[in-house]
């Protein structure tokens, strides 16, 4: 008697209980969505999962920061100048900081958000990812996450904020070296007013918090763009985008506009002060300003870099095998057409050897063309603009409008 044994079983493929999350993930890859301020802003209904409210954050903010220096001057008498100090409302550097340079700072959270949520879905879409890096990839995409919701993270930039950007940085290199309405200078140092501890206390170090976070991010970026370059990416020499199917990073580069607006507006802000207050010239400053605009470019197009390496190989090996491609081509051309390889009755106008032969030299073009970055020249002038003219109103001090406006037509025109 033979026995039979039942048919073996087996559990139907489930995927991991992860991948919804994996795939929400990829599509909605976000630098700002995240953190313990972002949490904070949400239950206060200051900001929410799509980063409206941006109106009402940046009138809290900037009031929280502002509004109490304004009244704790008027208070102390410093308003409008008192013992010769410098008065509030002729502080140009405080105003710029807090009514303008931090709505910048908020209201690039959303532009940045909605031009790169999509950006981990785009390397996916564009076939850039080899099927078997997709968990290396999904990994990088989780690391950008953990370190942009970490409290830890957050706390450490408030602790650098007080530590440093509060003591070291403003008491010694950005505040005014003159009587204020904040500070009195006093056996070499200075005894802070009321609205100089609210000042140096709470409406710097929120400021400060604002921008250094941005940095943060910025770092965040840049880890992630390098742990995708560290891929073997499925590139493609002929990509008419010539940088092998990665020009969609090349506007990634927009979303920061605001951010390098913001530093125009700060820089503007302090060296304004300078100027008026301490007697100082626009044309004292240009290396500083030439250092921070090479400075804040390096640090919006610099994460782009990292994908070099692999372009350089990629249009190294491209050159070679459409150079190989090439040379086969051009000699069957050659034989058919001028040595007599052609039938007799195969006509040589229309034929579409021509074709393939120009297309062939297009093709080849486009890899002799390739570019080792996804970088423009249009984005580097656009975004050096948007830190310039922010200062360009300090032409002022050194001519008079008519004047200005003349030298500007006659360098357009």
């Amino acid at each position: 008697m033979s026995s039979t044994h039942p048919p073996e079983f087996k559990q139907p493929h489930r995927p991991p209980a992860f991948s919804g999350d994996l795939l929400r993930n990829r599509q909605d890859f976000s630098l700002v969505l995240g953190g313990p301020l972002f949490q904070l802003l949400r239950r206060a209904h200051l900001s929410d999962d799509a980063l409206l409210l941006v109106r009402q954050r940046i009138i809290f903010l900037s009031l929280v920061a502002w509004l109490p220096l304004l009244l704790l001057s008027a208070i102390e008498g410093s308003l409008l100048g008192n013992g010769g100090k410098v008065p509030f409302l002729w502080d140009i550097e405080v105003h710029l900081r807090f009514l303008v340079a931090v709505p910048l700072l908020v209201a690039a959270e959303p532009v940045v958000h909605q031009r790169l949520h999509g950006i981990a879905q785009s390397f996916l879409e564009r076939n850039l990812i080899p099927e078997a890096a997709i968990a290396q990839f999904d990994g990088a995409i989780g690391a950008a996450f953990r370190l942009r919701n970490s409290v830890l993270a957050e706390a450490l930039l408030v602790a650098l904020v007080y530590g440093i950007g509060v003591v070291v940085v403003w008491r010694h290199y950005t505040a005014l070296q003159a009587a204020t309405w904040y500070a009195t200078p006093s056996g070499g140092n200075s005894r802070l007013s009321l609205a100089g501890i609210w000042y140096g206390y709470i409406s710097l170090p929120l400021f400060q918090f604002l921008l250094i976070r941005w940095y943060f991010r910025l770092f965040i970026w840049m880890r992630f763009l390098w742990q995708v370059s560290r891929i073997k990416l499925s590139l493609i020499p002929t990509h008419p985008d010539r940088v092998g199917g990665l020009g969609f990073l090349a506007n990634t580069v927009y979303a920061f506009a605001l951010l390098l607006a913001a530093h125009g507006v700060m820089a503007a802000a302090n060296l304004a002060n300078r100027i008026f207050f301490l007697g100082a010239a626009l044309p004292e400053f240009k290396t500083e300003i030439g250092a921070m605009a090479v400075f804040l470019l390096a640090v919006v197009f610099g994460p782009l870099l990292v994908f070099a390496p692999q372009l350089a190989q990629a249009k190294r090996q491209g050159l070679n095998e459409y150079g190989t491609l090439a040379e086969r081509y051009v000699r069957e051309f050659d034989g058919k057409w001028l040595r007599g390889g052609a039938p007799a009755d195969e006509p040589f106008v229309g034929s579409a050897d021509i074709q393939s032969l120009a297309d062939l030299a297009n093709s080849f073009e486009v890899v002799r063309e390739m570019r080792f970055a996804p970088i423009t020249r249009d984005a580097i002038v656009r975004l050096a603009a948007a830190v310039f003219i922010p200062i360009v109103p300090l032409a002022l001090t050194m001519m008079p409008l008519e004047e200005l406006l003349k030298y500007v037509f006659g360098l357009l025109f």
